[in-house]
């Protein structure tokens, strides 16, 4: 294989052809060999790519230094976190202008009674204040490192041995050490090249932690005792399912070592007493297939017979045995020791079923159909995609997350009241944590925060918004007082006043209801008349019936003109997978798109959880394109409707959100001018074929089994982006024009999730001359899944794919040469 030769700067690649045959299909791969990362042939390929990258990319340097000035500028580069009391310590994080890292620090607690956070002043120099100790510098560690992230910190009771693991190639390989931090040396203890999330035993004398197979499949828990060679390690539990994933950590109560075994549709969940570590696991609940549940270990109020005041010990067990967005039930662990079963205890909540896959009753029924159980709590009532996302009971009180109406929510109830209203046979009284001084319009996430204490007499909870910045709040239970701790820090003129956030649904072409969330600066929607309603809103917009578009016009081979341009430049994205909902959040970096008139959408598609279990069943398998066509059918709405232009639309989305930008750029070409993939999946079949690549069998749950089930291949084989790129001559025919988007596309060589051959492959074929797709691919020697590290590269990384889309989008913009 000679290097790759040029014609007109773009990498040609050679076409080496590969076949592959399965279920009577023969496909035939002519870059299959840019797979061996090691071969010169790759190696040179992959430095031609990024040559030609940097190249194309330099008219836009200017615009991504100034993006990077003003993401700079907004951010207040020396700061703190809230300290959060563990222990007898409080810890906190320090950030300081022009570390890449945070550093990690701690002031002892002076009174065992006092849970008021400490006033510490933010711009001191790290280590200054009274009784500070800085006991871990990533910046520091990560001297000598392109690439340097955390895979977990951890720290004995009584403060001494801290346990931390460390990733320095972007492979998710972490090596793990113990330190003393009263001498500030590591110990012999060296484990490498193992999974994230170790765990010290609080008396910090084991270590428990993951190994991972060839397939990078974290499949076995070993314990290690401290002090002792790494030979003498015992594997203590080990899973032969290559679909399940395995897991270690605490109990909340940290009296027991937990163990979490699971597949995407079943899981199981073994324990082991701390007073015993050298003991054997015990299954909490016996694996079934289908069933997926967690558990957690708490202890209510109650009063002992003489009529003194005691508790008893609980396990809280989340799963959806009986419901497919899941229920919590109560069980009493004084009745028997384990194993148990799903269907003990009390049900204190559950999820609605419509809709879902595997009931009887409510099967026909509409996602958004209002949902009655008598037994729910009364704020749980009348719910629409009402999904149990957990529940957590502390000493003092109880906190519930579910997620309604597409929306997070957040609920608690006290301990006590709990506890009689268990006793009386009731519904639990839990009331909406609502965001404080907040409007309740908005689209807010709102979560339990820093709440690491079982003995805290508050509770900690974030919120936010796409216009409203992160707030930490602290709420009394008891008393209902309810403090702001931290609000996040927007410098310059930021106002909120002067963005505008709305989520609105798109009806697609199936009847579904997409609900698409939509951020603007206030003004840039003049065009459509009077400024659109904020908030929650019901207004239902169509699809339009077809979506043949005449909007472009072809000029020469790559490039496209519309002839009636309407509409704001919109910068819309999806992820729809693994039941993750997008949620609102505030990003600084939005700030300049939007500041440039640009709105951002995002679009609820299905495959995600934002309408619960049944949304995502919708959108994976066998009904994925349910992913690609909502996406679609809510960009053409959006268009139809005059709100966006698509001569000035870039669609975005990364990993399995690259798999649906790559199909829907393959299934609407007209409807989008430009096209950002981060790290996508977009080789899907080739991957889900191979069992020996790394997380291949363990998705077979999420896509499907196309190696053994040929509907699946067929079906696959249909959608697979980098199998359907229409090249101009099929476009023409579909679409009227041979217009095809400009295409972004970043990946790292070291990513374990995403191979960096998928989209290398998908690139070298859109740059193809019969596809003549104008496509560039940035390649990270350094990286990993989330690309590079330390938050000065990441938002210069950023400021880049920024500068990118806005090169499309706005691009009039002085800063683009």
């Amino acid at each position: 294989m000679t290097n790759p030769t040029r014609l007109s700067d773009v990498p040609v690649a050679q076409q080496i052809p590969v076949v592959r045959e399965i279920h009577g299909d023969r496909f035939t791969d002519p870059y299959e060999w840019m797979r061996d990362k090691d071969s010169p042939e790759t190696t040179s390929y992959i430095a031609a790519q990024n040559e030609y990258c940097q190249q194309r990319l330099a008219p836009v340097m200017k615009l991504q230094h100034t993006l990077f000035e003003e993401f700079k500028s907004r951010v207040l580069e020396t700061d703190m976190s809230v300290p959060t009391r563990m222990h007898g310590y409080w810890y906190f994080t320090r950030t300081r202008e022009g570390d890449q890292y945070a550093r990690q620090c701690r002031i002892p607690v002076k009174d065992v009674d006092d849970w008021t956070p400490p006033t510490i002043d933010a711009l001191a120099e790290p280590g200054s204040e009274p009784g500070e100790e800085v006991f871990f510098d990533s910046n520091r560690e990560a001297q000598g490192h392109d690439f340097y992230r955390l895979g977990g910190l951890d720290v004995s009771t009584d403060g001494r041995w801290l346990l931390y693991c460390v990733d320095t190639r972007g492979d998710e390989r972490y090596d793990i050490r113990l330190r003393d931090l009263e001498t500030g040396l590591d110990l012999p203890d060296h484990i490498d090249q193992v999974s994230s999330g170790p765990v010290l035993t609080p008396d910090g004398q084991w270590i428990f932690y993951v190994k991972v197979d060839q397939a990078w499949r974290p499949c076995s828990v070993w314990r290690h005792q401290v002090g002792c060679d790494v030979s003498e390690d015992v594997c203590v539990f080990e899973e032969d399912d290559e679909r399940f994933w395995v897991g270690v950590g605490l109990s909340f109560d940290e009296s027991m070592v937990v163990i979490g075994t699971s597949s995407k549709t079943t899981s199981e969940i073994l324990t082991l007493s701390l007073s015993n570590p050298q003991g054997v696991f015990q299954t909490f609940i016996e694996r079934q297939e289908g069933v997926e549940y967690d558990v957690s270990f708490a202890s209510l109020p109650c009063k002992s017979p003489d009529g003194t005041e005691s508790s008893f010990p609980v396990a809280v067990v989340y799963h959806n045995l009986e419901n497919p967005n899941f229920s919590i039930r109560l069980i009493d662990m004084r009745i028997h020791r384990p194993p148990f079963s799903c269907d003990e205890g009390v049900v204190v909540a559950q999820g609605s079923p419509y809709g879902c896959e595997q009931v009887t009753t409510g099967r026909e029924a509409g996602v958004d159909e209002p949902y009655y159980w008598q037994g729910n709590p009364a704020i749980l009532q009348g719910s629409r995609g009402l999904s149990i996302e957990g529940m957590g009971i502390y000493q003092h009180f109880v906190l519930m997350s579910y997620r309604a109406d597409s929306l997070l929510h957040l609920c608690v109830v006290s301990a006590q009241q709990a506890a009689q209203d268990l006793e009386a046979g009731q519904p639990w009284s839990f009331r909406e944590i609502e965001p404080a001084g907040g409007d309740k319009n908005k689209m807010y996430s709102i979560a339990a925060a820093d709440n690491p204490s079982y003995d805290a007499p508050t509770v900690r909870y974030s919120f936010g918004s796409y216009t409203c910045p992160a707030q930490l709040h602290e709420l009394n239970v008891a008393t209902g007082e309810d403090l702001l701790l931290k609000r996040a820090q927007v410098l310059g003129d930021f106002d909120p006043d002067q963005y505008c956030e709305r989520r609105m649904w798109v009806k697609v072409r199936d009847g579904a209801l997409v609900p698409v969330s939509l951020v603007w600066r206030r003004g840039t929607l003049s065009g459509l008349g009077a400024e659109p309603t904020e908030g929650l809103c019901s207004q239902v917009l169509s699809a339009p019936r077809s979506m043949h578009s005449g909007a472009w016009q072809s000029e020469g081979e790559n490039t496209g003109k519309l002839v009636r341009p309407t509409g704001a430049p919109c910068f819309i994205t999806g992820y729809g997978a693994y039941e993750i909902a997008s949620d609102s959040g505030f990003s600084t970096g939005r700030l300049s798109l939007l500041d440039r008139g640009v709105v951002y959408a995002c679009v609820h598609v299905r495959g995600g959880g934002e309408m619960g279990r049944a949304w995502y069943e919708q959108g994976r398998r066998l009904h994925k394109k349910h992913t690609f066509e909502d996406f679609i059918d809510v960009t053409a709405a959006l268009e139809h409707s005059g709100w966006i232009d698509p001569h000035r639309t870039v669609a975005n989305g990364g990993s399995a959100g690259g798999l649906l930008i790559g199909a829907v750029a393959n299934m609407a070409p007209q409807l989008y001018a430009g096209i950002e993939a981060d790290v996508p999946f977009v080789d899907a079949l080739n991957t889900m074929l191979d069992p020996a690549l790394p997380l291949t069998v363990t998705e077979w749950d999420e896509w499907g089994d196309p190696l053994h089930n040929p509907t699946v291949y067929r079906y696959m084989k249909e959608y697979t982006p980098y199998e359907n790129v229409p090249d101009k001559e099929e476009r023409s025919r579909k679409f009227g024009s041979t217009h095809f988007p400009k295409v972004l596309v970043t990946t790292s060589l070291n990513d374990t999730r995403v191979l960096y051959v998928e989209p290398l492959k998908w690139t070298a074929r859109l740059q193809e001359e019969a596809v003549g797709a104008d496509a560039i691919i940035k390649i990270e020697i350094d990286g990993g899944h989330g690309g590079t590290s330390g938050r000065y590269k990441q938002w210069e990384e950023l400021a880049l794919e920024n500068a990118f889309c806005l090169s499309i989008l706005t691009p009039d913009d002085p800063d683009l040469l």
